[in-house]
């Protein structure tokens, strides 16, 4: 007669295996965000730099976002405006901030909800005893 049990020692490579392939699909993940946010900024700053009045709130919010997003662009050595100088005040500040928060709510969140594991709804007792 053929023993059909299964080998623990192939279901516990397999869910290595697994959880490997996971934790590489959420890097890949990551960095494919990271660089569409890094596309997104360049396009952005290239299109408000052909701009000539001084920003205000709605560029300001713009800049904020950007500001999170060029970390990359920067770290691999491309020159991007983050701030304008030049600017309205108060109201671009009040934007410039909103906007990064904005962001780096979109951004993290993203990430966070990627690496956090998601985990399976308590069973209740009568739903448990239904089970036995």
């Amino acid at each position: 007669m053929e023993d059909k049990t299964k080998n623990p020692g192939t279901e516990q490579g397999a869910s290595v295996l697994r959880r490997a392939l996971g934790v590489v699909r959420k890097v890949l993940q990551f960095l494919v965000m990271a660089l569409v946010m890094g596309w997104i900024a360049g396009a952005a700053v290239r299109w408000d730099a052909k701009l000539a009045e001084a920003p205000g709130f709605f560029r300001g919010m713009l800049h904020g976002a950007i500001m999170p997003m060029a970390w990359p662009t920067l770290l691999a050595g491309q020159e991007q405006e983050i701030y304008a100088a030049r600017n309205s005040g108060r109201v671009y500040k009040l934007g410039y901030s909103m906007g990064v928060n904005a962001c780096g709510l979109v951004f993290f969140g993203f990430t966070f909800l990627t690496f956090i594991p998601r985990s399976k709804p308590p069973i209740a007792d009568g739903q448990r005893q239904k089970l036995q």
